[in-house]
């Protein structure tokens, strides 16, 4: 009998044709008096990886308890009885099972489902309701496992998007809207950051120069752009790891990064200061600005104290500004009294 034949001889074993068995059974083998798979439903035969018909059982499963079975009559010795087994080709996947013997000698049908295995099964896979049979627990299980997955990862999606919405909302907190540099908060956390992490910088305090004069001549609008060029000029200026901020009206802070030396800090905010003072046209206005910094470091070496470090920064700008404008002056501490405590 060719295997043709034989698909038909079970159906009409059972009173069923191969499609309908398949659909009522996914996951069934229907076997020979010799052994051989006769039929195998479509489940089965996925999880098996192809075609099983003319296959002897033992090369297909491999009975785990109540104990092995090599040929057909050790099967049937075991009708009736749950049996615990695995696939030849996936002996990680536990299955169960059950052997009925079919009348008149005509062979046995083992039918298969799946226990604890069965998300790795569908994981692994790919299973969908459509291969378990509308009355098997693991259709319920699958739908449930679905229903699962879907409401989990929309719970991850709406968990993504409130921390993307909170991580927006903490950006434009710390952003100056007019200019885009950071604002105050954030200048306050960077310098906890950078205190925190005992790492050597510059604190530059910048106060811009004749900037009240052109928002009283030209109105409140030129003088946001010409505070807009600032921000751009500085940030043109200054190094991808060093922070630009705006902190008030025409008030900017600028951390320096790594660098402590006095002379090499001059320099830089000299530069800074050429830069500004070139003109800044808006609107066929030729506005002209300059600024005065005051300058205060941090060494590992200092005590992390941010409030100091601004007020620092502060008088050094106040002298600068009492000085003439358009100057620089860094912070230097005084000299501890004669035989004092140097702490």
């Amino acid at each position: 009998m060719n295997a043709v034949s034989e698909s038909w001889a079970c159906a009409a074993l059972v009173g069923l044709d191969g499609p309908a068995l398949g659909r009522l059974m996914p996951m069934h083998l229907y076997l020979c008096p010799e052994g051989r798979v006769r039929h195998a439903g479509p489940t089965v035969e996925r999880l098996a990886g192809g075609n099983l018909c003319g296959r002897p059982f033992a090369e297909v499963v491999t009975l785990r308890r109540p104990r092995a079975a090599a040929d057909m009559a050790g099967l049937l010795a075991l009708a009736g009885l749950p049996l615990k087994l695995t696939l030849a080709a996936e002996p990680v996947l536990s299955l169960k099972g059950l052997v009925v013997a079919l009348p008149d000698g005509e062979g046995a049908l083992l039918n298969l489902s799946m226990g604890i295995s069965l998300l790795d099964a569908v994981g692994k896979f790919d299973l969908t309701l459509h291969d378990f049979a509308p009355t098997d627990l693991a259709a319920e299980l699958l739908y449930l496992t679905e229903a699962k997955s879907a409401v989990t990862g929309e719970l991850r999606r709406l968990a993504q998007r409130l921390n993307g919405a909170r991580v927006s909302a903490e950006e434009k907190a710390a952003t100056d809207i007019l200019t885009g540099l950071g604002n105050r908060r954030r200048l306050e956390a960077t310098l906890k950051q950078f205190l925190g992490q005992g790492r050597p910088f510059a604190l530059m305090h910048m106060d811009l120069d004749y900037f009240k004069q052109i928002n009283d001549t030209h109105g409140h609008a030129v003088g946001d752009v010409v505070l807009c060029e600032v921000a751009e000029r500085l940030t043109d200026e200054c190094r991808v790891q060093d922070v630009v901020t705006r902190v008030g009206g025409d008030e900017f802070v600028i951390l320096a990064v790594d660098i402590v030396d006095p002379l090499r800090l001059e320099k830089i905010a000299q530069r800074l200061i050429s830069r500004l003072e070139n003109p800044i046209q808006v609107e066929g206005i030729d506005c002209r600005i300059s600024a005065s910094i005051g300058l205060s470091v941090f060494t590992r070496h200092s005590a992390p104290d941010p409030a100091r470090l601004m007020r620092e920064a502060d008088m050094a700008l106040y002298e600068s500004k009492g000085a003439g404008r358009a100057r620089v002056t860094v912070y230097i501490p005084p000299e501890p009294p004669a035989g004092g405590d140097p702490g």
